[in-house]
């Protein structure tokens, strides 16, 4: 079973079960790897949105990430909701000097409108996490937040992800899932000294659309974790994503999350 990469996931739970760490475990053990966690918050969460928000103490979230560390061959990495900023100094201070792909995906706001990162954060996410990161995974709003641009084509998608890279972040994929486009969600995906590559994938239309960033992050980080370039990482994730969401379905109230049990075999019932 050597052939099992351990992928981390440093993000915040989804007692919903349909994003955040959840959501990061289910993608990673679906893609061939070994998930493992860092809680950086507890949510009170269901498909109608977050009631609650409650963090651990930083140092806490450091004895989480030094634990797995020292007992574990880290393959990859991902970060998600980091909340606050000590949280964010108390990971990239862990951090520091590691020697795996990490894929920073900066969740700032919920699908249903709640704040998953306080405002103050985002500057340290800026100068201490953006620099250690191998690949950036902002949604529109997100990339709008980091860089102060306003985006509305994918030519601004990739004049933001050109400067995110000058930010210090070494390859970016500003995701286009909040373009208005009836046919294809494109994906900008920016790389240092080479052209923007786009990235188009099908437009499925379905509510059932809760988690699909962290979904996309954590596929991105178990294909970096097996040693698959930046580009087919994504591409393969992409296709995982967007059959999760074909095959989409509603467990509960309100918007459901992607299937992520998509292209498994399903047991029969007996």
């Amino acid at each position: 079973m050597a052939n099992i990469p351990n992928i981390l996931t440093i993000a915040g739970s989804d007692s919903g079960g349909g994003a955040g760490i959840q959501a990061d475990i289910k993608t990673i053990m679906a893609l061939g790897g070994y998930g493992m966690s860092v809680i950086t918050a507890l949510t009170a969460q269901n498909g109608l949105g977050v009631s609650g928000i409650h963090a651990p103490d930083p140092e806490f979230v450091t004895l989480q990430l030094q634990t797995v560390l020292e007992g574990f061959p880290v393959a990859a990495a991902k970060t998600g909701m980091l909340f606050s900023a000590p949280i964010i100094r108390a990971v990239a201070r862990a951090l520091q000097g590691h020697a795996f792909p990490l894929v920073v995906d900066p969740v700032s706001v919920s699908q249903s409108g709640s704040r998953l990162l306080e405002e103050d954060a985002v500057a340290v996410l800026v100068t201490d996490l953006l620099p250690m990161c191998d690949l950036l995974t902002p949604n529109r709003p997100e990339a709008e937040m980091l860089t102060g641009m306003t985006i509305h084509s994918t030519d601004d998608a990739a004049a933001a992800g050109e400067k995110l890279l000058a930010m210090g972040a070494k390859a970016v994929l500003v995701k286009g899932g909040h373009m208005e486009s009836p046919i294809f969600v494109t994906d900008c995906l920016c790389l240092p000294g080479q052209p923007v590559k786009l990235l188009p994938q099908a437009k499925v239309e379905t509510n059932n659309n809760h988690g699909t960033g962290c979904t996309l992050s954590a596929a991105i980080a178990t294909g970096l974790g097996r040693g698959l370039p930046v580009q087919v990482a994504v591409s393969q994730a992409q296709g995982y994503l967007n059959l999760a969401l074909r095959k989409s379905y509603a467990p509960g109230k309100g918007c459901g999350p992607v299937n992520h049990a998509a292209g498994l075999p399903i047991p029969a019932n007996h």
